[in-house]
């Protein structure tokens, strides 16, 4: 049955990370996920990567980057919820991800002061490509450890960023142990002096280049960064391998959220794919927002609904919405078809199109039965 899915993937996993296009209501799947387990008596924290605030309005909740927020157990008692679990939220702050990485792993507080307080690496832990999804990773690993929760859900960005998380953690490294840093460390003598016969000549001159456009006090605290960071590296390299291992545990589970569209669909597939040339694999597709097929209400039944319930709308104009209605199930019909051609039939789960946005904790109780009737 489809809740028993429900329950052994949200049962059997500490985290699943929910991916998909953007637009596709995927921050609603990954809420209305966490209300479910939650309301089995999980301890559960719902952790967004993504910039946009949707998850914290659809709760209710004011959040500010890195702090848990809980939803108080009587809101969710109020949803029908049980109290015997516990709802969070947070949203990621890589920086601040990023700084605890470094004093943890830094020989020294000193030594994790000087790095903190170096402005090349203000720009790396917030700008370098790759950083927020690593940093992601890192929170989710020390979340985990730290035993506060039985589940975490995490909401990622569109798909194409979701991706960087199966290669976050190999490409952070490659970056910070790149080539071109270690010829920077080398150029940039601890007395201060430039030793350009060490790089070749476009390098060097790219270098002054850089000098005169940045300041030569730019130069040398990259230069800094990139030596103070030797003493960690090992350490910091070793973590990064972990942390790559962990996403690829079994009690890491991926949650595909498309909607009945092609271009939606096509991305859920690649995502799909992605995932098994990495050796992993989708536990499920959520289509969302489904526009079920359904035989037509005669207008006479319309009218005698309407009297019914003291209604001042025209049986026209629900003909109308009835009409639209079925004319998008029937354009998403051929989509459904592709999606089961892609996963099979107990790994794909519909959820109904709602009247009108997901706004709170009521609306997502009433996505979150949904999933489960799936």
């Amino acid at each position: 049955m489809p809740d028993d899915r429900l329950q052994r993937l949200t049962a059997t996993r500490r985290v699943v990370v929910c991916a998909g296009a953007g637009g596709v209501g995927k921050t609603t799947i990954a809420a209305a996920l966490s209300l479910s387990a939650a309301g089995r008596g999980r301890r559960v924290l719902c952790l967004t990567i993504d910039p946009a605030r949707r998850l914290a309005d659809s709760l209710g909740l004011t959040l500010a980057p890195g702090v848990e927020a809980e939803v108080a157990p009587e809101r969710l008692a109020a949803v029908g919820a049980s109290t015997a679990g516990s709802l969070s939220v947070a949203m990621l702050d890589p920086k601040q991800t990023f700084d605890d990485l470094v004093t943890r792993h830094a020989s020294s507080p000193e030594a994790a002061q000087k790095i903190l307080q170096n402005q090349f690496y203000r720009h790396v832990s917030t700008s370098l490509a790759g950083t927020q999804s690593y940093m992601a990773m890192e929170k989710v690993l020390s979340v985990l450890k730290s035993g506060r929760y039985d589940l975490i859900v995490l909401d990622t960005p569109p798909t194409s960023e979701a991706l960087d998380f199966l290669d976050a953690p190999e490409r952070l490294v490659e970056a910070l142990d790149s080539p071109a840093m270690r010829w920077l460390v080398q150029a940039i003598q601890p007395t201060g002096g430039f030793s350009m016969q060490i790089l070749a000549r476009g390098v060097a001159a790219l270098l002054r280049t850089m000098g005169r456009m940045t300041g030569r006090g730019f130069l040398e605290d990259m230069a800094a960064f990139v030596g103070e960071l030797n003493e960690l590296f090992g350490g910091f390299k070793d973590r990064a391998s972990e942390v790559s291992r962990a996403f690829r545990a079994p009690d890491f589970g991926y949650l595909l959220v498309a909607a009945p569209s092609g271009p939606a669909l096509e991305e859920a597939r690649f995502f799909s794919e992605r995932l098994r040339k990495s050796g992993l694999r989708a536990d499920a597709l959520v289509l969302n927002r489904v526009h079920a097929p359904a035989a037509p209400t005669p207008a006479d039944d319309i009218a005698s609904l309407l009297a019914e319930r003291g209604l001042s709308l025209q049986p026209e104009q629900l003909l109308k919405a009835q009409a639209d209605e079925q004319a998008r199930a029937r354009t998403e019909a051929p989509e459904i078809e592709k999606a089961r051609r892609i996963f099979p039939a107990e790994n794909l789960w519909f959820v109904p199109v709602m009247a009108g946005d997901v706004r709170g904790l009521a609306d997502l109780a009433k996505v979150s039965r949904a999933l489960v009737r799936a």
